[in-house]
């Protein structure tokens, strides 16, 4: 039974906190792929990873690279970067939750979004893939869309057919000083997902906005 089941069955029931237990960023293993626009979920992991001075490195059992620590107010947290390729993500997702056997509204994912603009993110408690391959097979091997996830905008291009061209762009120098801001964004309000709950997180971070400098 979920947390949502719950607060039904009792409606004058305090709905539990959901928060993560596993940190889930999205991307595309080889160098090649630094640095795109697709692997801005790896990114965050990455700069949560030395936020919290948990060393990532990889584990064969999940097919991802991975680690476990303490998150900033010491509550057991781990990260992974799935080494399966974008497509297949949900493979590696999938071992590493089976294996702790963490619910699946435990699981925190952060991966780029197209329809939101740099310097916004997007937390949500559920919902569809959104026509992201990454998300349809987390969603796949999940079984469920009821997961938090945190989309990180990265902007659309002008012309429809230079989607794919865009996504597996890198950013631009002007965008990489945002960019920054951004990954402090998100680093905050993951930790506001890890002490108070993703919903307080929702209500703290889905309307702000990193402004660019004025040249």
């Amino acid at each position: 039974m979920n947390n949502r089941q719950m607060t039904a069955d009792n409606p004058n029931a305090t709905p539990a906190l959901v928060i993560p237990q596993l940190i889930v960023g999205l991307g595309n293993p080889e160098p090649k792929y630094d640095k795109t626009r697709h692997n801005i979920g790896f990114d965050a992991v990455d700069v949560l990873a030395r936020s919290w001075q948990i060393p990532l490195s990889e584990n064969r059992k999940f097919q991802a690279q991975f680690g476990e620590g303490r998150g900033l107010h010491g509550d057991k947290i781990r990260l992974l970067k799935p080494l399966t390729y974008m497509n297949l993500s949900g493979q590696a997702i999938r071992a590493c939750v089976d294996w702790y056997k963490i619910p699946p509204e435990s699981v925190l994912v952060i991966y780029d979004d197209m329809d939101l603009p740099l310097g916004k993110i997007r937390l949500r408690l559920s919902g569809s893939a959104g026509g992201h391959n990454g998300m349809k097979s987390a969603i796949a091997h999940l079984g469920t869309q009821d997961f938090p996830r945190l989309r990180i905008g990265i902007g659309k291009t002008k012309a429809e057919q230079d989607a794919v061209a865009h996504v597996l762009g890198k950013f631009s120098s002007a965008e990489n000083q945002v960019l920054s801001d951004v990954l402090q964004l998100v680093t905050q309000s993951v930790e506001v997902c890890l002490k108070q709950g993703v919903e307080k997180a929702m209500s703290l971070f889905n309307n702000r906005s990193v402004i660019p400098n004025s040249p």
